[in-house]
């Protein structure tokens, strides 16, 4: 379902402007120059409403959090949680992730984060799930040598498909797990998405990819 246009979106953005980046291709030769300091980078793509990036950010201040969302009125909503916390290690980039495929990156990210991404179901549409191997190159030039991927999802097909992609590229994973919420996994951050699916006892997917 598409989301309504936010009332007052103009003035709700204008804001939390200042958490958004216009032109992202400016920092294609150096993503770490998004912030002014030296601190670890993770990005998550597709952010939503932002609860899980507003909450790490808060966890792990030591950390610089770059999100990406595609559609505005759910991003404003991020950013307004993020402004709200006065966190200043967030900042939010509103477009289409595959942007990403233009950056050389001299100061790579650490880790990125894939929180229940469109599982994009016909066979056909293979391509534009997010753990395909067109992203897995993508983020192969985003990640710095043994850095990562989290993935998590609560869809079980998306989730195989995603484990075969990454032996096929040849990537080590690592806390595999087929019910995160029942593995003991500890330190996990709950999307808006996996807090329904919990509570409505649907198993979360979740595994680490490393990029060695």
């Amino acid at each position: 379902m598409r989301m309504r246009r936010k009332k007052h979106r103009d003035e709700r953005f204008e804001n939390c402007s200042e958490l958004f980046i216009d032109d992202i291709l400016q920092y294609k030769n150096d993503l770490r120059a998004v912030f002014e300091d030296d601190k670890p980078l993770h990005l998550e793509i597709g952010c939503g409403k932002g609860k899980f990036v507003c909450e790490m950010a808060q966890l792990h201040p030591d950390v610089n959090f770059l999100a990406f969302e595609k559609n505005l009125d759910v991003a404003i909503l991020a950013g307004e949680k993020v402004l709200n916390a006065g966190l200043k290690n967030v900042k939010f980039y509103c477009g289409d992730a595959n942007v990403l495929n233009e950056f050389e990156t001299e100061s790579r990210a650490d880790i990125i984060y894939l929180n229940f991404s469109d599982p994009w179901k016909k066979s056909k549409q293979k391509k534009r799930r997010l753990t395909h191997e067109n992203f897995l190159s993508m983020y192969g030039k985003l990640l710095k040598k043994g850095g990562a991927v989290y993935f998590k999802t609560d869809n079980q097909k998306l989730f195989e498909f995603s484990l075969n992609s990454f032996a096929d590229f040849g990537l080590r994973l690592h806390n595999i797990t087929l019910d995160l919420h029942n593995s003991g996994f500890e330190g996990n951050v709950m999307t808006e998405y996996e807090t329904r699916f919990s509570e409505m006892g649907q198993p979360i997917y979740r595994c680490e990819v490393y990029f060695d």
